[in-house]
């Protein structure tokens, strides 16, 4: 069987060059004589993989060098915890929901026992767009999910805010160029855009570090882990190996500037099949809310029968992944940076066909 499109909503695809590359060097890194999986994370050979991941980081993402770049551990989920325990300041935290994760974020924040607030929230529509949110100048901090796997919807831009910002970026990390000076953290779990899962990235201002108080255990303080180059334990070593050929894969299609262009091809063309379906397919979120990484769309009437028969043939298509979320049910297609434009033309015509079949 040939390689299918893989359009999960992750663990997702990673670039074919990218796998390539990783299966040559597997056995033997660079004529070491081992596989970089087996090499301590105290030696020459890692700190190489290690310190050039973090360089392409700051070079692709433009980021400013008041930030600290740190791989962690833990997923998103882990972040959740981090973000009120490292930042609250006995003040208030505000939240926009805009779909699972964000609630997930939010309760974290209840179990710490931190004085919070949901300052916006787009639950009573089933998260189908992004809310207007004013968050106030004086909170701890101000926490938002810039894109929404579940439900297909992402933030424009981001807000501008007085308070520090923090993004969670699991989702849409390294999908196009972000505005640095609205942000104070962002954070993202790797295996969506920029590699497999294991690794969490964190990229947050130097002077938010020192927030932290003295009850958070060591491994939990962004401060330990900026001060030690994410080397203060065993790093996901493999994970930012391949990270760093995402990174360098980034780079060989233009940088992140390319592939935001790139992206917003491929999301038009597949927005375009559903708004010119004469209504065989509905988008879940609001046209001023779509997402340019994960597309929720349903068959009229949201009629299950069909859009099981769509996902059975577009598995039979060699296209994977196309079963939409529980929350939402239909369709829902990740067309993350791996996704090629190929794919996204496949999956278009096979929609275009199953329309005339079925309408």
């Amino acid at each position: 069987m040939g390689r299918v499109f893989n359009f999960g909503a992750g663990p997702s695809a990673i670039p074919l060059e990218v796998l390539e590359e990783a299966q040559r060097e597997l056995v033997d890194f660079k004529g070491n004589g081992l596989s970089i999986m087996e090499a301590s994370h105290r030696s020459a050979m890692y700190d190489e993989v290690h310190n050039e991941a973090l360089t392409l980081i700051r070079e692709l993402y433009k980021v400013p060098e008041e930030f600290d770049i740190l791989f962690l551990q833990g997923g998103a989920s882990t972040q959740f915890a981090m973000v009120p325990m490292n930042l609250s300041q006995g003040g208030v935290a505000e939240y926009a929901d805009t779909g699972s994760w964000s609630s997930k974020a939010i309760k974290e924040a209840q179990i710490q026992g931190i004085d919070y607030k949901v300052v916006a929230s787009s639950k009573e529509s089933n998260y189908n767009h992004i809310p207007e949110v004013n968050f106030s100048d004086d909170a701890d901090y101000c926490h938002i999910t810039s894109n929404n796997t579940i439900y297909g919807t992402q933030y424009r831009e981001f807000p501008l805010t007085k308070a520090p910002l923090i993004i969670d970026a699991s989702s849409d990390i390294f999908s196009y160029p972000v505005d640095w000076s609205r942000i104070d953290l962002l954070y993202a779990g790797a295996q969506k855009n920029a590699g497999p899962a294991g690794v969490t990235i964190v990229i947050i201002k130097k002077d938010l570090q020192d927030r932290v108080k003295d009850s958070v255990p060591t491994m939990l303080r962004y401060k330990t882990h900026a001060e030690k180059n994410s080397l203060y334990n065993t790093p996901p070593t493999f994970g930012i190996y391949m990270l760093s050929l995402v990174m360098k894969w980034i780079k060989g299609q233009g940088g992140i500037e390319a592939i935001a262009k790139r992206n917003e091809a491929k999301a038009k063309l597949l927005y375009d099949a559903i708004n010119q379906s004469n209504g065989f397919y509905v988008g879940h979120a609001r046209e001023d809310s779509r997402s340019l990484m994960n597309v929720s769309f349903n068959i009229k009437d949201k009629d299950s029968d069909l859009e099981a028969k769509l996902v059975k043939e577009s598995e039979e298509a060699g296209m994977i992944g196309l079963k939409g979320h529980r929350s939402v049910g239909g369709l829902r297609a990740s067309i993350y940076n791996a996704m090629s434009m190929e794919g996204v033309e496949a999956l278009v015509a096979l929609m275009q066909d199953f329309a005339k079949r079925h309408a």
